[in-house]
């Protein structure tokens, strides 16, 4: 497999070459979005949180009503991974193409059809340290970075869509272009941009995730402005584990990724259980720490944040 190329995986047809099949343009993922994707960092070969990458393949199949074999996929990718050895798998599953006209499939067992598209890219991304859990695995720390509340909002949706990494994602996508110009006009303006995430809203005015990643958060117990030369005494090492973790529910909005769910998990047997609490307008002044994670870069802790009302919140350092 060539590297940035895409293959197809399923249905697999051993008298055609995989390398040189291409999508149709009646592909339902590419038309309707009838589809999920996810997104799987590799290192020494081994696929990074394969069980909840795993889980990820049986519930959105299950909620999507698609007929994927998880178990034979996931070896398929175990082998992928180690050619790969380091960088990203990027693994999109569609519904198939549909003898019936509009939206619709059919109910029997070709409706539940799907086709599997894999693209292996090799990538190294910059890590300050990695932050040791209790099962004595570690999650990759970025460095710090500014985040920016953005104008634009995602979707509320219902069960079973709420919390899925579908392909239904343009609501990200013009929230991270907002983002892209943010730091465009910083450049044209000589100043080098330091934000590194954007904060979103849904269509109820709660705050849930950033473009491309989940976000949890602290809070101080007094309304007192903090300063930007504050300091935590913290070392990175117990990060997590220092102090009460909040996180948005992703039951209306957003993807309840891969990486977030590791955190709660993880945590759910320490002193401080992470709990499901919505971020609203008056608690962001309030907010002594954030932090936005991915299964990509797992945690990237941010120094401030800047508001709608151009007003800064900034943070203990991490």
């Amino acid at each position: 497999m060539s590297p940035n190329s895409w293959i197809f995986l399923h249905p697999s047809n051993a008298t055609v070459d995989a390398t040189k099949l291409t999508m149709s343009l009646d592909n339902r993922g590419l038309a309707y979005g009838d589809g999920f994707f996810t997104t799987m960092g590799v290192i020494n070969g081994q696929i990074l949180w394969v069980d909840y990458h795993y889980q990820r393949l049986v519930s959105h199949a299950t909620a999507l009503q698609l007929q994927l074999d998880s178990d034979a996929l996931l070896t398929m990718l175990k082998i992928h991974a180690k050619q790969l050895q380091q960088g990203m798998l990027k693994l999109i599953v569609t519904r198939a193409a549909q003898d019936i006209r509009g939206y619709g499939y059919t109910s029997n067992t070709g409706g539940s059809a799907c086709e599997v598209w894999l693209k292996s890219s090799p990538m190294s991304i910059a890590i300050v340290q990695y932050l040791p859990l209790s099962n004595g695995q570690f999650i990759p720390l970025q460095p710090a970075a500014a985040a920016i509340c953005l104008s634009s909002q995602i979707a509320c949706l219902p069960p079973p869509l709420a919390g899925l990494k579908s392909l239904n994602r343009l609501d990200n996508v013009l929230a991270s272009g907002e983002l892209h110009a943010i730091k465009a006009k910083l450049l044209e303006d000589n100043i080098k941009p330091s934000i590194g995430e954007g904060l979103l809203r849904d269509m109820s005015g709660h705050w849930i995730e950033g473009t491309m990643s989940n976000v949890f958060y602290q809070l101080s117990q007094s309304s007192v402005a903090k300063s930007p030369n504050r300091t935590h005494a913290q070392s990175n090492s117990n990060y997590l584990s220092a102090g009460q973790w909040y996180t948005p529910s992703m039951a209306q909005s957003g993807v309840a990724g891969v990486m977030r769910q590791v955190i709660i998990d993880r945590l759910s047997t320490s002193n401080n259980p992470v709990i499901i609490r919505s971020l609203q307008d008056e608690d962001l002044p309030h907010l002594s720490r954030l932090f936005f994670c991915n299964a990509l870069r797992g945690i990237m802790p941010m120094t401030s944040l800047a508001l709608l009302s151009g007003e800064m919140v900034y943070f203990e350092a991490t």
